[in-house]
């Protein structure tokens, strides 16, 4: 396991551009792999992964990447639960900066709230939230980056997350007064109980921790340090300064994949919501040597085929998800990239 030295002063940091997420984000991934019989090199190499930029926790690794090497080591070592369980063995400290901003913090709810402010500026293309709903707080996280669609991996691990900096505190048997996720209900379920003591939903609008409020009052973190914390609250808003600028083709992708299920995108509309001009846009696009059209075309791909591969929806609903007025229109559409159409791509598989 890496562990970032820091508690004798000022934690290192890399001055690198991140627009990802941190790479103390796959602490102990190696061993955790190989522990559960898989192939690193074939795991990362799908992924498009460098194991040599784990060694360095405050390198940036591109959020799809990160996603992707989670879900295939999933399918690699053949255990369905494997975010979960790289969630359950993933404490605070082994998350570098993220972690520490919490352990240095006065207070466990000072700790929770100082970890959605922070967490950010550790992930990008990210939705993180601790939201006041009067006798709990309601901890929310789902990644929204535009070509992501296989995200359950994630989405168990930085629960795991979440629930250990709380039970760092409280103690391993703490419970939240609910968990959620976004995905579907998977076939070992019953374990995402085991592990959270608690009733876990599926299917839900957003990954989320229900927290009460009354079991955090008092509750002192014993690691408190606020000098520390002023270094690396620093520290880590000196990452944000260097990432800040995420590109306009991601923001239009998220745009776009956002509004598809309404109707063909419009470029005029599309600028509107960025702040930009038609002709502005289009050159930035032109910049990555693309046009409007493309893009769209590019994000429907990506999104058909994650879709026929989950075989969660059918032909008819993956066409309206994707804007499409009729069915038709979409298998030509299909037909024209691929050579095939939706049912013929997924009868292969």
């Amino acid at each position: 396991m890496l562990q970032l030295p820091i508690p004798h002063g000022a934690p290192n940091t890399s001055p690198a551009s991140h627009r990802g997420v941190l790479s103390a984000a796959a602490n102990g991934l190696d061993g955790f792999i190989v522990q559960h019989g898989g192939d690193l090199d074939r795991v990362f190499g799908r992924a498009g992964i460098d194991p040599e930029q784990l060694l360095h926790p405050t390198l940036s690794l591109p959020l799809t990447n990160y996603c992707k090497v989670l879900e295939e080591a999933a399918r690699q070592t053949g255990c369905d639960n494997f975010g979960l369980r790289y969630g359950q063995q993933f404490q605070p400290q082994a998350l570098g900066l993220l972690g520490y901003i919490g352990l240095c913090s006065p207070t466990l709810e000072a700790a929770l709230i100082n970890f959605a402010e922070a967490f950010p500026f550790h992930q990008h293309s990210t939705l993180i939230e601790l939201v006041d709903q009067g006798e709990c707080y309601r901890f929310d996280y789902q990644v929204r980056h535009g070509a992501i669609h296989e995200r359950r991996q994630d989405a168990e691990l930085t629960m795991g997350m979440a629930l250990n900096l709380v039970r760092h505190v409280l103690g391993p048997q703490w419970a939240p007064r609910q968990v959620t996720f976004e995905h579907a209900r998977p076939q070992d379920w019953q374990e995402h109980r085991e592990v959270f003591h608690a009733d876990v939903q599926f299917g839900q609008r957003c990954n989320s921790l229900l927290i009460p409020k009354a079991e955090l009052i008092g509750k002192v973190m014993p690691g408190s340090d606020p000098i520390l914390l002023m270094l690396i609250k620093d520290a880590i808003r000196q990452l944000g300064d260097n990432g800040r600028e995420t590109t306009v083709l991601e923001h239009a992708r998220q745009t776009v994949l956002a509004t598809l299920h309404l109707g063909e995108p419009a470029l005029d509309e599309i600028a509107h919501s960025l702040g930009l001009s038609e002709w502005a846009l289009q050159r930035k696009l032109r910049e990555h040597g693309l046009s409007f059209t493309q893009l769209v075309d590019q994000i429907r791909q990506d999104t058909a085929l994650a879709h026929l591969k989950q075989q969660t929806l059918s032909v008819t609903q993956l066409a309206s998800l994707l804007g499409y007025s009729e069915t038709s229109a979409f298998s030509r559409a299909f037909k024209r990239w691929f050579g095939v159409s939706p049912k013929q791509w997924r009868g292969a598989q």
